[in-house]
């Protein structure tokens, strides 16, 4: 599962989801086990980065993603081998697209709204409100449709944080530094035709992130900037309820179809 950028004449998406503030962050309600377990904060400011990914890596979270194209949200639930995402072009009107994906065990469902443009899509009109189940055979290289259980971060914080360049502690649990984006290109927050564009300002581009007492990270901010008509763009991405996510549950049955090769073609293209 990663995330993609909406194209004007496909929903060419996967990752995160209206509404951040529900979603209670482990820093204000860690559990009397994590407290009493959580190991010391490394001193040293990259040090403390750098580890404060490993909780994500355990595969119980929930998240959000917003800035740049999208916005979205998820949950992945290892102990189930279960995620989901949803993702909105975010501008707030009839124009959005929108998309939904489950992932239980080996099954997985998308439902696309692609807001007014399924008017003018033959075929797609009638799938609003549906999920299409996929045949795993025919999604294999559709990487936009597929959740890899074994990199469970759809954001990829990890591999932006392993290209920090400089980082400084800016307050209790708050770092600020750079990061050198032309070594972070396998992360699917930074899209590579920006970094591109950035040139040689690609590799110092601004980041902060926020960590809870247990040195878990809970705030990924990078400020991208502007490059030739590219603007400039703030990525933020959220990490909450570790360790006490939920499953994520099918959808019902009365709402399931499978999927047309329409679906197949659209995220194949």
């Amino acid at each position: 599962m990663n995330i993609r950028r909406f194209s004007v004449g496909v929903l060419a998406a996967a990752l995160f989801v209206p509404g951040l503030a529900a979603c209670k962050t482990e820093a204000d309600s860690p559990t009397a086990e994590s407290k009493s377990t959580a190991p010391a904060v490394p001193a040293d400011a990259k040090e403390a980065v750098v580890a404060s990914t490993q909780e994500i890596k355990k595969g119980n979270f929930t998240f959000t993603i917003s800035g740049g194209e999208f916005n979205g949200e998820g949950t992945v639930h290892m102990p189930s081998k279960s995620a989901e995402m949803k993702l909105s072009s975010g501008t707030g009107s009839a124009e959005d697209m929108k998309m939904h994906l489950v992932f239980i065990d080996t099954d997985s469902w998308v439902q696309l709204d692609l807001g007014a443009m399924a008017d003018s899509i033959p075929g797609f009109k009638e799938m609003k409100g549906k999920y299409q189940h996929l045949d795993r055979s025919k999604i294999k290289d559709a990487k936009n449709l597929n959740f890899d259980f074994t990199d469970v971060d759809p954001a990829g914080s990890d591999k932006m944080i392993a290209a920090i360049t400089d980082v400084k502690k800016t307050g209790e649990g708050t770092y600020a530094g750079t990061i050198d984006a032309t070594k972070a290109t396998d992360s699917d927050v930074l899209d590579a035709e920006a970094v591109r564009a950035l040139g040689d300002k690609a590799k110092a581009v601004p980041f902060t992130a926020k960590l809870d007492a247990q040195g878990r990270l809970t705030e990924f901010t990078v400020e991208v900037p502007a490059a030739g008509s590219i603007p400039a763009s703030t990525v933020t991405v959220k990490y909450a309820d570790y360790g006490a996510a939920t499953a994520v549950q099918a959808p019902p049955a009365g709402q399931v179809v499978e999927a047309s090769d329409k679906v197949y073609e659209m995220f194949q293209a």
